[in-house]
């Protein structure tokens, strides 16, 4: 084995065992063992089977008891987002992404889609540990290139401890780091630089219009529950310029995209098995954001959706009046997962049906995340008229997903 081999392979086990730390118990001041409830409680569950209507309203916040104080700070409403200070890191929650997704042209005409994703996780450790080692923060990216002549993705993915300034995540504005990765606030906009082996990214975001805030301005619900929810907010129809290398050299490109950014502490709730979701830029200046999340047998378990129309205004739709009807399956010859890539999205009257751009999108993630999704380009069409482009994400189909 030679020098390099073993390198990667104490890599791979040093990041296995920071991962193992997220289920470990945490340990409160002087090392004593935490409450039993470490974690955040448990959102209450449905009293509805699955698959019938949910209640329609969920249940209200009560502040959990002093004897089960949560390990990580809890998503409640009645505080209200704050621009630039909510684009950077929130390192007391739980869990927290910068998803940036969408379409390239480049010089000669030819499409295709891409992602940026920045994961920042807080395990559960020893808080009071001196150690420079001690991993209070995990960093996860992945990059990825869905290129129809290709026919598959080309993606990178890279995981390290927010220590010894390999990785970390700003607060107080978007400057995330893992090596020589790198996604942070640039001006008036964002600049993406992701220089892999296999895929190279530099990507400009010239920023269009302002935040998109979901559910109850940024406080969106997940489920039924009392502490179900996450902060989160979108930056449509940013303007995207830069290159994209590949082993067929370095091309030029521009297009338009979308940035997610979302935190929590809260795990889905028990019943659920992962989440569709879409981000649409509409040709007409407007965006649309839906999502469901699923049970074991694929019904729904809750979803919601936000519209921002051209004149900027929005609309704010509840689980009630969103539906997502799968109309054809395409299976990997890989995994085995199958992925329900074409749809029918109904958001209250309108009815929009998603095409992908190609069928296989999967990204085996499970040298970082320890997951297998969906992740791809797609155009929505309403009746039979393209309207837009956007990404479409699926989750726990390969297995169950609930981070």
């Amino acid at each position: 084995m030679s020098n390099a081999q073993r390198t990667r392979r104490m890599r791979r086990r040093f990041l296995a065992l920071s991962l193992a730390a997220l289920a470990r118990p945490v340990m409160a001041q002087g090392n004593r063992p935490a409450t039993p409830a470490a974690q955040p409680p448990p959102a209450r569950p449905s009293s509805a089977p699955q698959g019938s209507p949910l209640p329609s309203a969920p249940a209200p916040y009560a502040p959990p008891p002093p004897a089960e104080a949560s390990a990580f700070a809890p998503v409640v409403p009645g505080r209200a987002l704050r621009f630039p200070d909510d684009e950077g890191s929130h390192p007391e929650f739980r869990i927290e992404w910068w998803y940036i997704t969408g379409w390239l042209k480049d010089e000669v005409g030819k499409l295709s889609g891409f992602q940026v994703t920045f994961f920042r996780t807080r395990p559960n450790v020893v808080v009071d540990n001196p150690s420079r080692f001690a991993p209070t923060q995990l960093i996860v990216a992945h990059a990825a290139l869905a290129d129809p002549q290709r026919g598959r993705l080309l993606h990178e993915e890279r995981a390290a401890r927010a220590v010894l300034g390999l990785a970390g995540a700003a607060e107080g504005r978007t400057d995330v780091v893992l090596r020589d990765w790198r996604l942070a606030r640039d001006g008036a906009g964002l600049h993406a630089k992701i220089p892999g082996r296999e895929l190279g990214l530099d990507l400009t975001f010239a920023q269009t219009i302002g935040p998109l805030l979901h559910g109850e301005s940024g406080f969106s619900r997940k489920g039924p529950g009392a502490l179900a929810a996450s902060w989160y907010y979108s930056l449509p129809h940013l303007q995207v310029s830069g290159s994209v290398r590949t082993k067929d050299g370095t091309a030029r490109v521009t297009g338009s995209a979308w940035l997610d950014h979302e935190w929590s502490s809260a795990p889905l709730e028990e019943p659920a098995s992962g989440w569709d979701w879409i981000g649409l830029n509409l040709d007409d200046g407007g965006a649309l954001m839906a999502f469901r999340i699923r049970s074991a047998t694929r019904a729904n378990y809750w979803s919601g959706a936000t519209l921002r129309r051209p004149d900027g205004s929005t609309r704010i739709f509840s689980a009630q009046q969103v539906a997502w009807i799968p109309l054809r399956e395409w299976r990997s010859p890989r995994t085995g997962a199958s992925y329900p890539v074409s749809w029918n999205v109904r958001i209250d009257e309108l009815v929009l049906q998603i095409e992908p751009l190609m069928d296989d999108q999967e990204l085996d993630a499970r040298t970082t995340t320890g997951t297998v999704y969906w992740e791809g380009a797609v155009g929505v069409q309403l009746e039979r008229r393209e309207i837009g482009r956007g990404y479409l994400e699926m989750t726990g189909y390969w297995r169950t997903f609930r981070p």
